[in-house]
């Protein structure tokens, strides 16, 4: 974890947030001027401005939220309206094959009626030579005068054979003609039909078709355009919280110029107590309530707390103060931690602790060892604390007293006082002094 360093006025400023007095003479280290403190309404303004905008991303989240859900659905109506299309491009294929066969059929049946109606004008034909025949003669069943006519039995029964052979021929005539002419329509009949049952499912299937195109194009429309919709809502709210991380910014520095004015304010009224009190007084003022013969706490809380905003830098601090930052393949390296100069948590102890003469591994794990023990609700200034993810220590800070730490927390930060994070806390605190 990396953190970026402030000027030097800075950390001269926040290293006299905590009074300093000599613990042998007595004299306190002059106060310097106060820092900005900003008026109650500024911070309420700038609280109730956080808050707003908390709300509006909010708001701006939920609907994000609501565009994509309708977006969602309409994708839904996109794919099931390509669906139809698709059904209806096969429905149109199909009633093309019918109607080609229909077609087909009624090609034949017109062949076949061409050669009914041939058959029947043949029969016409033999009708009409029958009927002319048997005019002539004078009769029409047969000429008896064809009987009449004979020159002998032989062509008597010739003849009659002839007249019984036309009868007959008749009668075939008029049944093939009769056969003809119903194949004929029946066939005409059934070409038509099928040909105007294939039309009609082409012209379905094509408008059918054309609908569900109609279909596809709208719900794709409406997808294109809720996808903007949605996009333009997402940037809404992308500004929005660069709005809201702005003034939590600056309700936080408001925040923080209060806390530190408060801080001056409470070392300004130390040093007037402490300047007030009679020369062989003893005795020091100070943030935190230290325990008796706390000199060496004192001098580890306060080198600690002249390094507040010094930038982190993982593997950076020694005995002497913030070094560069190594390289650890990860994290640290994409924050840049191997080019900056500070601490990380460890480095921070090893600076604090040197001031005392304890020299400490730079590592919290090895740190947490490197003293006495003791519950964490015995915890004292000047006491180290540790925090563990399965087992494994990974942090340590300084307790500073009051419920307050200071710690190097992570790549990006910087050295500050925070709340004691109780999740994650290992159970017991490493007292060294």
């Amino acid at each position: 974890m990396v953190s970026g360093g402030v000027g030097t006025g800075l950390r001269i400023i926040a290293a006299s947030l905590l009074l300093v007095v000599s613990m042998g003479a007595g004299t306190a280290v002059a106060v310097p001027p106060p820092p900005p403190n900003p008026s109650d309404s500024e911070l309420g303004a700038s609280k109730a401005d956080a808050r707003a905008k908390a709300t509006k991303v909010g708001q701006l989240t939920n609907q994000v939220a609501q565009a994509e859900a309708q977006l969602a659905q309409l994708q839904a109506q996109v794919e099931l309206k390509m669906e139809d299309a698709n059904r209806a491009l096969v429905d149109l294929r199909t009633a093309q094959d019918e109607a080609a066969k229909a077609k087909a059929d009624a090609d034949a049946a017109k062949i076949a009626a061409q050669t009914a109606s041939a058959d029947v004008d043949n029969a016409r034909t033999q009708l009409d030579e029958f009927a002319a025949g048997s005019y002539k003669q004078g009769s029409t069943v047969g000429s008896m005068s064809a009987f009449i006519g004979s020159k002998s039995p032989d062509d008597l029964l010739n003849r009659a054979h002839l007249l019984a052979a036309v009868g007959e021929s008749r009668l075939d005539a008029l049944d093939m003609m009769e056969t003809a002419r119903t194949d004929k329509a029946n066939k005409d009949s059934a070409a038509r039909a099928a040909l105007d049952l294939a039309n009609q499912k082409q012209a379905a299937a094509s408008a059918a078709k054309q609908a569900a195109d109609a279909a596809t194009a709208a719900a794709v429309t409406a997808r294109t355009d809720q996808a903007a919709a949605a996009s333009r809502i997402e940037a809404r709210k992308d500004a929005a919280e660069s709005q809201l991380a702005a003034a939590q910014a600056n309700a936080t520095g408001l925040a923080s110029q209060r806390q530190r004015y408060n801080a001056w304010l409470a070392a300004k009224q130390a040093e007037e107590a402490a300047q007030s009190r009679p020369s062989g007084g003893g005795g020091g003022g100070g943030e935190v309530a230290l325990p008796p013969s706390s000199g060496g706490v004192r001098t580890v809380i306060n080198r600690a707390m002249s390094q507040l905003g010094v930038q982190y830098a993982w593997g950076g601090g020694n005995a002497y103060g913030p070094t560069r930052g190594i390289r650890d393949g990860g994290v640290a390296d994409a924050f840049g931690d191997y080019n900056k100069v500070g601490f990380d948590c460890s480095g921070l102890m090893i600076y604090a602790f040197a001031g005392v003469g304890i020299r400490l591994p730079h590592y919290s794990g090895y740190q947490a060892h490197a003293g006495r023990q003791v519950p964490l609700s015995q915890k004292r200034p000047g006491d180290m604390l540790f925090w563990a993810t399965g087992g494994r220590i990974h942090h340590v800070a300084l307790y500073i007293g009051d419920g307050r730490m200071i710690e190097a927390p992570y790549s990006g930060s910087r050295v500050r006082i925070a709340p004691v994070r109780y999740g994650g806390i290992v159970g017991y605190a490493t007292r060294l002094l």
